[in-house]
């Protein structure tokens, strides 16, 4: 199993010099990648340009958007960004999308948070039609630049319902399974959903296998720290569901970070992505020493 590791765009203190060092130490570590989410309100750093400049920063590993919520931009603009990471990378950029639940971020960039899983669809089929250098209309010049990796980047979809499920089979490379603490019986239930929406839908191949969760390997007060970090991040939903949730996050030792691993390798991952509760340089560290350790 791959393993990769989101950089921790929603800290203020994750700054220049935390960027620069997070990055260096990924890139020389174990890892097979690195990601980064989208969010638009609240305290959260730009997804593009923080992966833009990690493409820089590092020569090794992948470049992830997990998740870029796609609904919320123009496809043909965000064509031209991914082709252009893709270049500035050598080639290194994967593409992970999803419909996100957070209507205040769409209507803060103007957009519609309505028939959204739709929109994702077509937007798919409009990037590869410009990555395939084909004009955006007649009359037109292509949208340069073009992909280093032949027909652009591998597209996953973050999808958890069958619904979902069978509309990605249509289009996506794959899909993106996120357990918050880890747990193999919700990844099994995504990947098979996701495997019987392959089939129905015809395809010869199945889903190429991402998974998450949630950990932190700080040095002090790490169980508060998680469960603070689940309990900001789930309050959309409301404070009494944010906070039963983050009263059952557990991953946040050695011994319960590896068995978060050991499960999800069980679940049949290809990757995962291990999304840190702070911008501490020991969330790359010790996470590297335990994949040492496997």
């Amino acid at each position: 199993m791959k393993i990769g590791i989101c950089l921790p765009y929603m800290k203020p203190e994750y700054d220049r010099e935390a960027l620069f060092q997070w990055c260096r130490r990924i890139d020389e570590g174990p890892f097979h990648s690195l990601s980064c989410g989208e969010r638009i309100t609240g305290y959260t750093y730009d997804m593009r340009v923080m992966l833009s400049a990690a493409a820089v920063l590092t020569e090794r590993v992948r470049i992830n958007t997990t998740l870029y919520v796609l609904p919320m931009h123009n496809a043909v603009q965000v064509a031209k960004e991914i082709a252009t990471l893709d270049v500035l990378s050598g080639g290194r950029v994967d593409m992970t999308i999803g419909v996100g639940g957070r209507e205040k971020d769409y209507q803060a960039v103007g957009a519609s948070f309505y028939k959204r899983h739709q929109r994702m669809e077509q937007q798919v089929a409009e990037m590869r039609s410009i990555w395939a250098q084909q004009p955006p209309f007649e009359g037109a010049d292509p949208v340069g630049p073009i992909p280093l990796q032949s027909g652009g980047p591998k597209i996953l979809v973050g999808a958890m319902g069958p619904k979902s499920m069978a509309r990605c089979a249509r289009y996506a490379d794959g899909i993106y399974a996120f357990s918050m603490n880890g747990e193999k019986h919700e990844i099994d239930k995504m990947f098979n959903m996701a495997d019987d929406a392959w089939r129905q839908a015809g395809r010869d191949s199945k889903p190429y296998r991402l998974g998450g969760f949630w950990y932190t390997l700080a040095q002090e007060q790490a169980a508060n720290k998680l469960q603070s970090y689940v309990f900001d991040y789930l309050q959309i939903a409301g404070d009494e569901i944010a906070r039963m949730v983050a009263d059952t996050m557990t991953r946040h030792s050695e011994a319960e970070v590896m068995a978060g691993l050991d499960a999800m390798e069980a679940a049949g991952c290809e990757e995962l992505f291990m999304v840190p509760a702070t911008a501490e340089i020991a969330e790359v560290d010790r996470l590297a020493e335990i994949i040492a350790r496997r």
